[in-house]
Parts: structure tokens; sequence; C-alpha cells
């Protein structure tokens, strides 16, 4: 029998190894930026084109190679960052495993251009597949430029699963973040199909944060420093106002190098515990110094998991500093006495206090009842207080409280079907003449002669929307009321990418959009449901839910943003709804094809028969 068991081919052999430690045109990107901060460059631009997949280029002004350096970077277990056992418990330099650029020759055309500043020439290197194509002298200023062209070009099957372009400059955009954050005092740049994205000064920390998360952190954050011999603890922290319903911008740093920790993540929750809601996530960007000796970064393929020799340590200094930090700069839930606008909007404020207002006032009899001194217990029977029984007496039906902000008709281009079985069934007893009743501002009560229904608001109100979006964007567009006078939204970048993703599916959902250059947008137009004034507020919150949906998987695009824009726009718990209101909300509840669960799978009512409350009295 022939031996069976032979050596791979090098370029197979590369492919592989590609496999590991290239997934996406993200990786590519991550370990390229990577090598340029080793290189001890101050400014590193990344250029990417069609999302990473046609090009990945990343220019720096670092030291450069050499002809015989440039050469062997491309030979698999190739560094200059090891040289025995004992450095890989003492790493600082941030790419260290020598295969990144050799998996890249191995699923992509490479060029690379580099040279040292006691050269007077660089070296020019085009490789295809591993095999080297092209070496030669070229004319060039110090420093690298390692263009990657056509990403698995030779391996078509992982090219095929790559996502959409959106999807993949997101997470390019993701790993720049994440390696300008550890590096403020370096100039960082990205470019996008010949758009510039970011454009990164060098400058102090909390400078790069206020570039990156946006102008809006300026004022909110606090700052966290701690010095021990065991670790130093330093960054920021976003005060609870600044709260979210997603993680995005939560970054931990390890001796510069970004980590994923749902343990040191618990630290810093349990440091804002009582000052945020329960959902909600605080912004942070907090980095510690530790001695490499004290962690293994080697845990994890893409060095984004390591261990620490004594976690319990760690955890309990960032929540210390954490702590610290917020305590030193008063940030504890305190009672809100900055002026409500609507208060602004009122008669008693608005309007001028006349003399013949005041002689009005000054004439009533609960005014002199207050002012005389010592007479305030004597309340007279004949002033302006009604009895308190009063509120107790139901209000006749055409004097039903309406709300100043009504709700409008969750479907009003849909008359309600009477012919609906599940209608029929559950609300055909439920007489217009019977009034609803709300409960806490949350629940409806429908009564009918078989017992009564509870109606949750907010959920019955995100299936309705949930189901007239759907219908929007089979072929019904939903109208858009032009605005009089357009907003402007300057985003962070990377919500940028987020919505000019989303803009063809949000027009068929009434709003309109137009890109306005360096992160702007203007506010063209927005469904009629949508509070003039309240546009901007609106797309951020919903930018904030899809983000939220974006790490479930199982979700397309679309629903992502079906479901982001049901729950934004849903009345929530706490509002009070007048009668036509209510009714409204009930018919077109029970006119969905799927009345009884939100699209998140929440019952929107719940049955109670007469009968079950019979037997629970004894009748």
């Amino acid at each position: 029998m022939p031996d069976i068991i032979q050596l791979l081919p090098d370029n197979i052999a590369n492919q592989i190894a590609a496999g590991e430690v290239i997934q996406r045109p993200a990786s590519a990107v991550k370990e390229l930026l990577e090598n340029a901060v080793d290189a001890g460059a101050t400014q590193i631009k990344l250029v990417v084109n069609d999302a990473g997949k046609a090009l990945v280029q990343v220019i720096d002004n670092g030291k450069g190679m050499s002809e015989t350096d440039a050469r062997m970077s491309f030979e698999r277990h190739a560094t200059s960052k090891i040289r025995n056992i004992e450095d890989l418990f003492h790493i600082k330099t941030m790419g260290f495993r020598g295969e990144a650029l050799a998996s890249i020759a191995a699923v992509a055309q490479v060029e690379l251009r580099s040279k040292k500043e006691s050269e007077t020439t660089g070296t020019y290197i085009e490789i295809d597949n591993s095999v080297v194509k092209k070496q030669e002298a070229i004319a060039m200023e110090t420093g690298t430029s390692i263009a990657m062209k056509n990403l698995f070009f030779n391996v078509p099957a992982r090219r095929n699963f790559l996502k959409s372009n959106p999807s993949e400059l997101r997470h390019i955009v993701d790993e720049f973040i994440r390696v300008a954050m550890s590096f403020p005092d370096i100039f960082f740049s990205l470019t996008s199909n010949g758009q510039q994205v970011f454009h990164l000064e060098r400058g102090t920390l909390k400078q790069r944060i206020v570039q990156i998360l946006g102008n809006n952190y300026s004022s909110k954050l606090v700052n966290v420093q701690e010095q021990t011999d065991y670790m130093n603890i330093y960054g920021f922290v976003g005060k609870p106002e600044t709260a979210k319903k997603t993680r995005g911008d939560q970054y931990f740093f390890v001796n510069n190098r970004f980590i994923k920790s749902a343990y040191l993540n618990h630290a810093v929750m349990g440091a804002f515990d009582s000052m945020i809601a329960k959902d909600s996530f605080p912004m942070y960007t907090l980095f510690i110094d530790l001695d490499p000796a004290q962690l293994d970064i080697n845990v994890h393929p893409t060095k984004q998991e390591i261990k620490f020799e004594d976690e319990k340590i760690v955890y309990a200094f960032v929540q210390s500093a954490v702590k610290h930090a917020l305590a030193q700069f008063s940030i504890s839930p305190t009672l809100d006495f900055e002026l409500d606008s609507t208060i602004q909007q009122l008669d008693a404020v608005s309007k001028p206090f006349t003399e013949e207002r005041k002689s009005s006032v000054a004439s009533s009899s609960l005014y002199n009842t207050f002012s005389q001194k010592n007479q305030a217990h004597f309340i007279e029977n004949k002033s302006e207080l009604k009895h308190w029984r009063d509120f107790y007496e139901p209000l006749p039906k055409e004097q039903s409280p309406q709300t100043s902000d009504p709700l409008p008709a969750p479907n009003q281009s849909t008359p309600v079907s009477n012919h609906s079985p599940l209608y029929s069934e559950m609300c055909r007893q439920v007489q217009e003449e019977t009034p609803l009743q709300q409960m806490h501002c949350t629940y409806i009560l429908a009564q009918n002669d078989a017992g009564f229904i509870v109606i949750h608001q907010q959920n019955a109100h995100e299936r309705i929307l949930y189901e007239r979006f759907i219908k929007a964007l089979d072929g019904k567009p939903i109208a858009i009321q032009q605005s009089l006078f357009p907003q402007t939204m300057e985003l962070a970048a990377g919500d940028v990418v987020v919505l000019k993703e989303l803009l063809p599916d949000l027009h068929y959902l009434g709003y309109h959009l137009e890109p306005f250059g360096n992160n702007t947008f203007v506010i063209q137009g927005t469904p009629a449901d949508v509070d003039q004034g309240n546009e901007k507020t609106a797309i951020e919150k919903m930018l904030e839910q899809y983000k939220h949906f974006s790490s479930d998987l199982k979700y397309s695009k679309r629903e992502k943003l079906l479901r982001s824009l049901a729950w934004q726009q849903a009345i929530k718990a706490g509002r009070a709804l007048s009668q036509k209101e209510m009714r409204s909300l009930v018919q077109d509840l029970f006119t969905c094809s799927l009345p009884n669960i939100t699209p998140n799978g929440k019952p929107t009512y719940t049955a109670f028969k007469k009968y079950e409350l019979d037997r629970m009295f004894g009748r």
C-alpha cells in the first residue's frame, strides 16, 4: 500500500491559514492598520473600494522596510517581533503572528511599496496567489503602502459568502474606529469609493472620542483616571443621560489592544447601577495598562478575547475606578429642575399679566382665602374649588378628555372590516356606546358580553404599524409629508453607513432624506404621524433600535427596519388616550392579519371570560 499522507503545497497551506486570519475585508483592514501602527507611523490612510472587495489600501509614513524585509514579510510565520518563546508573554505590539501578509497574499492580489529613511530607493513587490510576479526598485517617500486587490479572487466560494457592500463597509468602519480610538496621537483617514468617511487629526483621547462618536458627547464625558502598582485605568465614560439601547459605543482596550469582555462590561454596568435603565447601556472608552505577563492574548484568532491572570482584581479595579469617577463629578440620580419647553407655551406664561387680569384674580374668593393673614385653613364654601366628590363623577360623553397631541388613526386608509372573523369574535359585542377604559395610561379595557379584554396599547400599536409598513414595502408607499423647514441631521460616521443602506426602504415608509455631505442629511419629509419638530429624534431612535436588532442574524435588513420603526413610532406606555383614540386602536388591531402578538412575539391583549370571574367569586 502506498503512503497516503503528503505535505500540502504552500499555496494551499496559505489559503487554509487565510481562512483563520482573513474572514472578510475588515479582517485585512485590522491587520494592515496594526502593522502601520507598529511601524511607528504618525499618519495612516485607509482607502477602500467596493467595501474592500475590490481594494483595501493602507498608506503610512512609518519606518518602512528594506528590500529583504519586504520580501520576507510575505513568508509564513515571518515576524520581527518574536525571537523566543518568552517573547509571547511580553508582547506590547499589535501585529506579531507573522501570518497576516502571507494570508492576505494567498487570497488576493497584493502590491507592496516600502522604503526605509536610510535608503535612497524603495521596493515594489507584486504578488498574485502567493506567487511573486514582480519585484523592482522604485522612487517613493519613506513609509509603506500595501494594496490588497480582488479579495478571494481565487476562492470564489469564499467571495460568495461575503455580505452586501454596506454590511461589509460597516465591519471595516468598526475595525478602523477600534484602531483609531486607541491611538489618538496618530492621524487617521478613511476613504471609501473616493469619498472621505473619516478625517481624524492628532489630538487628545477626548478629542478623538468626539471626532468619532459625535459632538453630542463633547460636554457629556466623565474622566476616569486611576493608577496603582498593579495596573492603570484611564479613559472616559458617558454621563447617564447618554445611555442607549445598544452597546455600540463601548470600547475596552488592554495595552492599547481592543478587546471584548462581558466580564469587564459587567463591572462597568455595576458602577452605573440605579443610574440608568436596566435595558440601557452606558458609553465608555476605557484603557487598561497591565504587565503583559499578567495576561494571555493568544486565546482567540483575532486577539479580541484575552485572559487575565487574576480576573477578580481587574474587575474590582475597573468597577471602583468608574464609580469613583462618577462620584467625583457628582453624577448621580437627581431631580431635573430644567424648565420644560412646553411650559413656556402655556397661557399663564406666554400671555402678559395685565392690570385687568391682576385685579380679576385679586378679587376672587380663592385668592382672598389664602392671602388673609392666618386664614389659610379657612376654605370658603363659595371658593372656585370644586367639591372633592366631583373628582369621582364620570364626565359626560361629550366632555371626554382629549389629549392635546391626538394619536393619528394607525390605519386611516383601511376601513375596519366587520367581516373579519377575529374582529367579529372579539369585538362585535363592544358597542359604540360602551366606553373603553384606560388603566395606568397603559392598558385599554374593552367589555363585551363574553367578558372583557385587556389590550396593551404599545404592543397593539406596534402590530398595527408593522403590518402597515409591510404593505408599504409591498407596493403601497406611505404618503410623505414634506417639511416646511427641512432639518439637518449630523450623525456619527458609523450611523451614516447604516442610514445610507436604509434610504431606499425608508422612502417607501414615508421618510425623504437626502445626503448633505460631511456626515449630514437633510430631512425633507416624514410620515404624517411623526410630530413636526420631532423628525430628527425619531430617526435617531430608529437607528439605535435598528443597530440593536443588527446582532440578530436571523432577521433580514428589511425585517430589522420594520421592527425598529414599529417600536419607535408606537405610542408608549404612560400616554393618556381619548375615547376616539382608544376605539381606533382597538378596531385597527383586530383587522390585522395577526393581531394577538407583536412582531417580537409579545402578546397584544389578554381575554377574560365572564364565567371565569363568576367562578372566582363562587357564583
